[in-house]
This record gives structure tokens, C-alpha cells and sequence, in this order.
């Protein structure tokens, strides 16, 4: 029955994405995100939907849409991603055995960054951005709802080991993703104005947050932690936010399980704990590959390959063949894989992300009316901080996730930004103050909206 449903709501859906590309994103996310084809037992769980949908999407863009037409938006991450694509293949074309699994793999990377830049072209409006961001959000609140429901049913003891596949196939990847997650939910519950859905969304975050505890993954409670850190100090009230959020965590740990303290508890034993312990060694391994091989690396997804002919506890084994462990940290994995050129151009996108954000966050706080701004500025600040500290810990350079956060955010602020030219809706402080001095003179009482943010 589930194989039915599923492949009805693709095929249905097919005409659709030909006749309005942006529903096609739509229904790519879904597919991407929520997965609903790993939730069928039968012969929809191993076809291509999101090929299919793709396809039919890119034919009614280039035949069909009848809007202006961009290969992507003309910003300088989008020539950086463009960039990445071109030196990760010369980097891959650089190394030693390269067989077809390798192109394979080069070409899912192209697809990931090629998806990242068709939304910069695709996402044209403020509620298309709303849309979007809320088709990502309930697909992770899905699993975040579901598993967390399950978990507070077994008292607390049920262990997520692995994710629900694709980019989440990996417990850490699928914990990763939820936290990022977190900081979506919880803002896009906080501005609705409809009652069932804002409380339903909100109740998603606590589910969602027992979800990650779940999986056990370290790497996702420090990386969540920063999240919820970042969300509290950009509070209206810092003090009281940090002063909620250092409560909730001290409840949350009395709370939680004796396995996840106990897991947690390793994370200051790094140098002796068998599992961190390996981090520190892939680590230097990483180091040994960037040092030997600076400018284009080992090659694109040839960390295993290469590992232990640069492991120097591994001198008694053979210097080739295939490895055992990944680099466990994202941003030595694409360094020692592609080289220093591609590892600056991932670097800049993330470096590029926050100085726009916080730019935008400043024009805002100039201008009256412009809380929307605010509240998405805090949102992509702290799910990108989320994945900034997560992947310290863990092999996701190619997240899929993060590149499209790169485009939503590149979306965000050329549409916030434009929202704010006209001065009718976003008056500067200064210009507002004056019309407010002025209607006082000539003994008028300006109305509360006048006088207050939206």
C-alpha cells in the first residue's frame, strides 16, 4: 500500500513540477529530506524518484517557464560553488587508480551542488523562501516527531544506530541534520500565527532534540549546543535566554538516560577513549596527505584509499589497498582530498555565509518593520553554526544540506535586501524618528504600529 501511495504522489506530482519548476523543488526536497521512498517495503523503495522528478523539473524550466531564465543567481558563492566543482574533478582526474565508481561519486557531488545552485535560480520570492525552508523543516520534524515519540515511550532507552538513508544513512549524519533542523522549527513555529500549527511545530523541537539524544552522537550534542547558545544570545532578553537555556540543559541532563551521560562523560577523554582517540589519528593522517600532496590532494573520496600509506602506525601493513577509517572532520577531509584550492573556496562559502548574515542583521536593526529579517538572520546563523562545529567531528564536506543552506541563504538576503529598498515599508530609524517629532509638532498621536517593529 505504501509502494501505491508513494508512487502516486510522485507520478501526480510529475505534471506539476513540468508546468511549475518551483513545485518541483518542492517535491525534490521532500524526497531528498523525508525520504518517503525508505518508508515503503516493496519495489518503490529502489526506484528513482527524485530522478524522475528532476528531470521533469529541469524540462519545465528550460521548455515551459516563461519567467526571466538564470542558470543560478549572479553572487559570488555561486561562482565559488561553480569553482569547487571544477578543481574537486582536476583534483579527482589527479589521482592514482581512478576507476568508474569514482566518477560516479564525482558526479553525485556535481548533482548536490548543481541542486544548491538551481534554487538560487528558482526561489524568486519571499513566500516561495518561506515555502521552501518549510518543506525542509517538517521533513526533518517528521523523523525529529517520530522518533521522539518512541523514545519517550521506551523510558528513554532506545538507541538510533543508524539514520533513515541517503545523506542520514550514517546515525551521526542523521543526528547532524536534526540539529540543524532545530533552529528552523523552533522560528518557524514562533512566527506562525495560526494556533494548531505554531504548537504543533513547536512540540516538534523537544521531540526532535530527544531524537538526536537518541542517537548517541557526540559530535551533535556540542554542535547542538552551539545552536541553542546562538539562538539564546540573539534573544530579545540575552540574559533571560542564556538564563532559560543553561536551566533547560541542567534538567535535560539530569533527565537523560544513564548511556547518554555516560557517553557523553568521554568527550573529555579524548586522548584514551577508543572512538575519539581514532578521531586524532585520522586526524594526523589527514595532515600527513595535506603536507605531502598540498595543491590538489589525494584525490576526490580517495581518503580510505590512501590512508594507510599515510598512517605511520600502519608501516608493517600494505602501503595500498583499501582503508579502514575517514578523515572525521570535514574540513581536513576536503583538504587532504582535493587540496588547499578547493579547501579555501569551502572555507569562503562558510565565512562568506556569516559576514552576510550579520551584515543583513545590522541593515535590519536600521530599519522599522524588518522583524522577519531579524528572526531568519538568527535562524540560518544558528543552523549554520550547528553545522560549523558538527563537522568538526565528522566526513561531511559533500553534505547535501550545506550547500543548500549556502543558496537559501544567498536567497534570503538578495530578497530581504531588495525588500528594503523601498523605504514606504522599511523606513530608516532616523527617517521614522523625524515623522514621528514631526506628527507630535502638529499635535497628532501616532498609532502603536507607527511606533513599532513588525
Amino acid at each position: 500500500m505504501r509502494d501505491i501511495l508513494v508512487a502516486g504522489f510522485v507520478i501526480l506530482a510529475l505534471p506539476i513540477c513540468f508546468r511549475r519548476p518551483f513545485v518541483g523543488l518542492l517535491v525534490f526536497t521532500l524526497l531528498a529530506y523525508m525520504r518517503v521512498q525508505d518508508l515503503t517495503w516493496g519495489w518503490a523503495r529502489y526506484e528513482r524518484w527524485s530522478f524522475y522528478v528532476a528531470i521533469t523539473t529541469l524540462a519545465g524550466y528550460a521548455f515551459a517557464y516563461t519567467g526571466a531564465k538564470t542558470l543560478f543567481l549572479p553572487d559570488l558563492r555561486s561562482w565559488v560553488m561553480v569553482g569547487l566543482i571544477l578543481v574537486v574533478g582536476v583534483s579527482l582526474l589527479n589521482s592514482e587508480n581512478l576507476r568508474a565508481t569514482d566518477l560516479e561519486n564525482y558526479t553525485e557531488y556535481c548533482k548536490i551542488v548543481g541542486v544548491a545552485l538551481f534554487t538560487t535560480a528558482i526561489v524568486r520570492t519571499r513566500d516561495h523562501l518561506r515555502l521552501l525552508i518549510w518543506v525542509i523543516a517538517m521533513s526533518f520534524g517528521f523523523f525529529g516527531g517520530k522518533n521522539g515519540a518512541n523514545f519517550i515511550a521506551h523510558g528513554g532507552s532506545m538507541f538510533i544506530g543508524q539514520g533513515p538513508g541517503g545523506m542520514m544513512a550514517d546515525n551521526n549524519d542523521f543526528a547532524l541534520a536534526l540539529a540543524m533542523a532545530v533552529p528552523l522549527l523552533l522560528h518557524l513555529g514562533l512566527s506562525d500565527r495560526r494556533d494548531v500549527v505554531r504548537r504543533v511545530t513547536l512540540a516538534l523541537v523537544p521531540l526532535t532534540i530527544f531524537t538526536i539524544v537518541a542517537t548517541h552522537s557526540r559530535g551533535a550534542f556540542l554542535a547542538l549546543s552551539t545552536g541553542l547558545f546562538v539562538l539564546a544570545w540573539r534573544s530579545r532578553n540575552r540574559f533571560a535566554g542564556i538564563s532559560v537555556l543553561v536551566l533547560v540543559g541542567i534538567a535535560g541532563l539530569l533527565a537523560a538516560p544513564q548511556s547518554y551521560k555516560e557517553r557523553l562523560s568521554t568527550i573529555s577523554e579524548y586522548e584514551t577513549e577508543g572512538s575519539a582517540k581514532g578521531r586524532l589519528d585520522a586526524w594526523a593522517v589527514a595532515r600527513n596527505m595535506i603536507e605531502d600532496k598540498p595543491l590538489l590532494g589525494v584525490g576526490f573520496e580517495k581518503f580510505q584509499e590512501n590512508y594507510r600509506r599515510y598512517d605511520p602506525k600502519a608501516t608493517d601493513q600494505a602501503p595500498t589497498g583499501p582503508g579502514t577509517k575517514v578523515a572525521h572532520n570535514s574540513y581536513l577531509q576536503i583538504w587532504a582530498e582535493c587540496g588547499t584550492i578547493a579547501f579555501l573556496l569551502y572555507m569562503s562559502l562558510i565565512v562568506w555565509c556569516f559576514i552576510d548574515l550579520w551584515r543583513m542583521r545590522r541593515e535590519a536593526e536600521q530599519r522599522y518593520h524588518s522583524s522577519w529579517i531579524l528572526s531568519y538572520t538568527t535562524m540560518f546563523e544558528a543552523s549554520l553554526a550547528v553545522f560549523v562545529v558538527g563537522s568538526m567531528f565528522l566526513n561531511r564536506a559533500h553534505f547535501d544540506l550545506f550547500y543548500h543552506f549556502v543558496a537559501i541563504i544567498m536567497v534570503f538576503t538578495t530578497l530581504a535586501r531588495r525588500s528594503m529598498e523601498d523605504e514606504t515599508l522599511y523606513p530608516r530609524l532616523s527617517t521614522q524618528r523625524a515623522r514621528l517629532a514631526s506628527s507630535r509638532k502638529r499635535g497628532f498621536r501616532p498609532s502603536r504600529r507607527t511606533v513599532t517593529a513588525s
